[in-house]
Order: C-alpha cells, then structure tokens, then sequence
C-alpha cells in the first residue's frame, strides 16, 4: 500500500509540473531568464516585504538556494504578527494560564496539596515577552548565517521590480529586485462603529498585554483566536461571554466536533451568545456597555463588561505597498490573485501567505515561501491547501485535516466514519485527561482517508499522522496496521482507523 502511495504521489508531481497554462508558463521562463540575468550589484536576486511566517522563510530558503535575497520587515522585528502578537505569545499564555488552572483545579486529584495559589501577572506576561525576543532575535541570527540581508522599514512599489522603503531610523532608501515577493500577512479585521482603543476595547494584540484580568470579558467571534484568548483570561479568572453572529462556534470546524468542543468551553463556565448581533459599544464611562439583539432582528439588550474583544477575523494588510500603482489585481476581498506559482499578473511580482486567498495560517505561509522561491530557483514547488493542519490551541486542543462530514455530504461523496473516545484510551485515563474523540472520515470504496478531526490534550501534535496519512493517499487500514506504542494518546488514532475499515478493539 505504501508503495502504491508513494508512486501516485510521484505521478502527481510529474503531472503537475507540466500542467500550468501556456501563458503562466511562458511568464515563468520570461521570470528565469530575468532572474539569473547579468546585473549590478545593488540589484537582488529575490526581494521580499514582509518578514511574517511567510516572508523570513522564503528568505532563508531563496538565500539557501543560491539567490541573493533581501527582506523587508517595517515592524523592526521578525515574525510577523504570529511571531511578534498572535501565535507565539497567545500560545504562551494559554500555556501559562493552563498551569494556573492545574494548580488551582486538578493537583489535588493527584494528591499534590497546595496552599494558595496567586496569578502573578506582570511576570506571566514577562515569560511570554522573553519568548517572543529570544525567538525574533534566533530568526535575525538565522537570517546572518544564511546572508540575507534585513532592511527595517516600510516597503512600496516604485516599479515591479523596486521598492521604496521609509526605515525606522526616518530614511529613504530603494531596493531593487528581479524577482519581489508580497508577504505582509494580514491585519485585524475591524467592525463598523466600534473603535479599537487596545485599552477597554482591544484586538488580539491588546489582548495579550491586559494590565490586570478583567472581571467581565466579551469576546465578539467565535472563532479560533477568540476562542484561545476567552481561554486564557477565563482560566485566569474572567467571566467570559462569546457573541457571535453565526449560528456556530468555529464554523469551519467538524459539526459532531464543534458540539463537544462547545460544551466543553461551556463547563469550564464560558458563556455563548450565538446567532447575536452587535449593535452599537459605549466605552465612555468605566466599562463598556454592548447593545445586541438576535441575527435577525428583534428585541435589544445590553452587556456590560471590563473588556470587550474584537475577534471577527483578519484582512489582507497591503495598504501603502502602492500595488494600484504597478496594476497588481486584488479581488473584492482585497486578497492579490495568483497563479498556481504564486506570480501575480506584473511579471517578476509573487505574493505569498495571507494576502492570497487560502488559509490564513501561519505554517500555511511558511509552506507557499517555499514553493515559490522553488519554483523562482527553476525547481518545483507545491502547497496542497486541501491538506493544511488546522488547531485551536484551547484545552482540549481541537486539530482537524482535509474534509469535515458536511463537506463530504454537500460533495456528495459516499464515505464512512470511524469514531473512538479517549474515555477508552488508557493513557488519557491514567493520567485524569480523556475528555474528547477522534473522528476519521474514509471513502466508502476505497478506504482512502478523506478528513481526520481530533478533540483532546495535545491534539496539535496528534494531528501529523493524520496529515501524513492523507498527504500519501493512505487508507484508515494503512494507519490500522501501524504499530503504536502503548500506553499513548496516539493509539486512540488507531482505533479510530480501526473502526473505520472494520471495528475497534477496546470499545
């Protein structure tokens, strides 16, 4: 089976690297012929604005390829947003945030006795800090040993091949490239009439740095970021309400999944205002008082709380680039349009990351760096979006890859599921954490794997077998046979691949 994989695999490469249109493909050898052409000396092979996720590693990568690469950072800190104020920095709170409930919530089912326990917030948030510097200041070292070069500033187009930056030191300088790669990822996406002060009313940046936990925190959106940091300041001792305008938490995510997860957040005392709409904010006296009324009209009511989060999701950031400029298309969405090797419709300018359509997700971005300073080397490049890990770092984690069983249904795809609780994983027992499930869903002929979503401790990590399995074709039998040690969170994989084709053993 493993063999048949890997040669489908191989067939899926060979076919897809001749496939691209006529047109792309005489824009891609135009693109080569410039990008090894002789130049002067200020002029780079590949330059890339933004140094998020996505633009560091296509730096690294170009540089490693033999190209001489330049990349353009205006926050004067690489990273990005993940690094700098998203997923490094929530991660280490709700890590932190995670310990303190432990304490305070589980030690003594472990017979581990405690006096009082006290949130200690300004060194929480120091740790959290430390993580961020330490790992900004490993990226400017790794971009040092590869020869990329680091301009800190603000980047615009001049012309599809140079880029006017305003640096943070107040001066001007242009950079010039064959090749500019667009990787300045996305931004908070604002709702009309409510004004982010990062103080009262914050976005998920001013989330992460809160002075003191708030006894009243409403989170409007219900999605993965609002979710996490609903978690955070709830275990640390808010009250936390979720509105949201759908109709479900995570929309996205797997329905018979978003149901456990939602009432799991719900007996950790997370409240849900779903199908609810946010009419106006008033944060003029101490708090802030929210006016909602039902998604589809009716009767007002009002909130009052601390702190209000902004979390309805991101927008591609490409203000101020000047792309109107070389004539780069944006859709309605203002994400800029690509082919299939990331070359947007100028000749010699790519984009990358969140300002594309696809995932806004940070390994996403790092994973389309790759392919298209690949394919600007002459190499091949790919990036399967159908196949990107998804995770809500809550507890418990809930990852997912490929499809989720009302996709299959709207598809109209004949597929059977195979379902095991961690109630009967051993691990998840003996060590007082098994609340959760894996769900694998298989085509109903083949067997092959079309969609895997985990709720459990550390389902983010469980996850890559699973993504593994479905990057090569596997079929829920092929994860069945794999021997897995025992006693792991792991194995509740395999039981699940083991329901699938034919039935589990310990259930």
């Amino acid at each position: 089976m493993a063999m048949a994989s890997l040669a489908r695999r191989k067939a899926y490469f060979l076919t897809r690297n001749v496939t691209s249109s006529s047109t792309d493909a005489l824009r891609f050898s135009f693109s080569l012929s410039r990008g090894f052409a002789s130049s002067g000396s200020d002029e780079n092979d590949v330059v890339i604005i933004g140094g998020g996720p996505g633009g560091y590693v296509a730096a690294i990568k170009a540089a490693q390829l033999g190209l001489k690469t330049t990349c353009i950072e205006k926050r004067g800190a690489l990273g990005g947003t993940c690094l700098n104020v998203g997923c490094i920095p929530s991660k280490a709170l709700l890590h932190s945030s995670h310990m303190y409930h432990e304490a305070t919530h589980s030690f003594a089912n472990h017979g581990i006795k405690l006096g009082s326990v006290e949130v200690d917030l300004p060194a929480m948030l120091a740790q959290k800090d430390n993580a961020v510097k330490n790992l900004t200041r490993g990226i400017e070292g790794l971009f040092k040993k590869n020869k990329v070069t680091y301009v800190k500033g603000y980047g615009k187009f001049l012309s599809p091949n140079e880029v006017s930056v305003e640096t943070i030191d107040g001066e001007n300088t242009v950079v010039k490239g064959k090749h500019i790669i667009v990787a300045t990822g996305s931004d908070v996406k604002s709702l009309p009439g409510i004004t982010i002060d990062e103080k009262k009313i914050v976005s998920s940046t001013g989330a992460l740095s809160l002075s003191e936990v708030p006894k009243k925190l409403i989170v409007i959106g219900a999605g993965y970021i609002g979710l996490e940091m609903g978690s955070v300041w709830g275990r640390l001792g808010s009250e936390v309400t979720v509105v949201e305008f759908a109709g479900d938490i995570v929309p996205s995510m797997d329905g018979e999944i978003r149901k456990q997860f939602q009432r799991s957040l719900e007996k950790q005392k997370m409240k849900f205002m779903l199908k609810t709409k946010v009419v106006s904010v008033d944060a003029s006296g101490d708090g802030v008082k929210l006016t909602v009324e039902p998604a589809e009209g009716g009767e007002q009511t009002t909130l009052e709380a601390d702190v209000v989060l902004v979390s309805a999701g991101r927008t591609p950031f490409t203000s101020g680039l000047d792309l109107e400029k070389i004539g780069v298309e944006t859709d309605k969405a203002g994400r800029i349009l690509v082919n299939e090797r990331f070359v947007t419709n100028v000749s010699g300018v790519y984009a990358i990351g969140d300002v594309i359509p696809g995932p806004m997700l940070a390994h996403k971005a790092e994973e389309d760096g790759v392919a298209c300073v690949e394919f600007i080397a002459g190499k091949h490049g790919h990036v399967d979006y159908d196949k990107v890990p998804g995770v809500v770092y809550t507890h418990p984690e809930v990852a997912s890859v490929g499809k989720t069983e009302e996709q299959l249904k709207k598809e109209g795809v004949s597929y059977k599921v195979g379902k095991f609780p961690f109630m009967a994983n051993s691990r998840a027992k003996a060590i007082d954490n098994a609340e959760g499930l894996v769900k694998i869903l298989a085509d109903k002929e083949t067997d092959k794997i079309l969609g895997v979503h985990i709720m459990s401790p550390n389902a983010g990590e469980l996850i890559h077998e699973a993504v593994l399995a479905i990057n090569y074709d596997a079929s829920s039998e092929d994860i069945a046979r794999v021997c897995h040690a025992h006693p792991t969170m792991s194995e509740a994989l395999k039981e699940a691949a083991m329901a699938t084709y034919d039935k589990a053993i310990h259930i």
